[in-house]
Parts: structure tokens; sequence; C-alpha cells
């Protein structure tokens, strides 16, 4: 996996009100920790944050967070957002070591068309697009794909069924719920009201034998 490499500035003031200044500079409040590391306090440019962010392998990104002399391979982990503009706030850089594993937590796409809606017209409705993976930190794949052409109606895929991956294990449970192929909300609709008829028809047949 790609490098990316970011500046960190130390020596920013703490509390709510220093933190807001820092983003109406254009910097974002940061925390480094992690293998033997003490935390630190830095700052870094939000544009070059999300440039960071947003390769292809997204939040996974490994950092090489530079701080002053001092080079830092991390990955951001509790990234926080503002609730409306989603700018990120403030979150963690973890240093991390290429040669241990980490968990991380990856994107599924789902390709195909599945049997139950080009036959049945029925709805995909997804559950979870998103599985936790512990693996070393080359190895993090940008994303899992999942073929869901066979699902029919009331189908169902789990991350049982996802692929094997080289170095990759699932962290997520096996039995968590992915995907599903579900009957429209007009057929269960039509349905209910069948019933309801039915019952309704019985009832009718019953006042009149008694």
């Amino acid at each position: 996996m790609e490098q990316v490499t970011l500046r960190g500035e130390i020596g920013r003031a703490y509390g709510s009100r220093a933190s807001r200044r820092l983003r109406r500079d254009g910097r974002v409040p940061a925390i480094v920790y992690g293998h033997g590391l003490e935390a630190l306090s830095v700052a870094v440019d939000r544009r070059e944050l999300y440039a960071a962010l947003h390769t292809e392998a997204g939040l996974n990104a490994l950092i090489n967070l530079q701080i002053d002399r001092d080079e830092y391979l991390t990955v951001a982990r509790e990234v926080q957002r503002h609730p409306v503009r989603g700018d990120i706030t403030h979150l963690d850089f973890i240093r991390i070591s290429l040669d241990e594993n980490i968990e991380a937590e990856v994107p599924v796409e789902f390709t195909g068309i599945p049997v139950g809606v080009r036959e049945a017209k029925g709805i995909v409705e997804t559950v979870h697009a998103s599985v936790f993976v512990s693996c070393l930190p080359t190895a993090i794949p940008s994303h899992i794909t999942l073929d869901i052409t066979d699902l029919r109606v009331g189908e169902s895929a789990r991350v049982a069924d996802l692929p094997e991956l080289p170095g990759v294990a699932y962290v997520t449970d096996l039995d968590q719920l992915l995907v599903m192929v579900a009957v429209p909300a007009a057929a269960q609709g039509e349905v209910a009201a069948a019933v309801a008829e039915e019952g309704e028809e019985a009832a009718e047949e019953g006042e009149g034998e008694g």
C-alpha cells in the first residue's frame, strides 16, 4: 500500500478556544501515540489532511507524519467530524509497525444484480457495508468485493460469505448480516391485504353457519 506524507506541528495550545482558532486558521488538532511514543498534541493542515485521507486507501492510508526532524508511520483513527459540514474536527494518529498486524475497517462492495431482483422484483437491503479485518498494514485491502448475483428473495449474505484474502483475517462476527434481498413493500402490503380479506371471509362464513 502506498504511503503518504503529512506534516504535523507541535506546541499547539490546549482547550476548546485554542482548537477553534486552529480550525479557523485551516488546521486540525490531533494526537499522536502508540508503540511506546508518549502522546503528542499536534496540528495538521486541513487541506493536506484531506488529500492524505482521500487516496484509494481512504481512512486506512499509511501516513508518514513528519514532526520536526522525526517521522512516524501512522494510521488515522477516532476521526471526529462537524455534525453539519462533515469537516474533520479532531483525530488520532496511531503509530504502527509494518511487521505487526493492525485492525482496520474496510468497505464491502456488492456486485451483480440478484436473481430475486431480476425475476421476483425484490429489493436489495444493505445492512452493513463494511467489516473489520486484521492484517499487516501493507495488506489492508481498499475494499472487499462480494458477488450477490445468486441471491433470491428472502436470501442473504453474511461475513462468512466474503472471499478469503491472503494474510487477512475477518474480525467481525462471521454471522454478521451484510445484505439481503427482501420482498418489496408494495408486495408485502398486497399479501397483508389478502390475508386480512381471507380472515374476514372466514369470519363471515363462521357467522353464517351459526
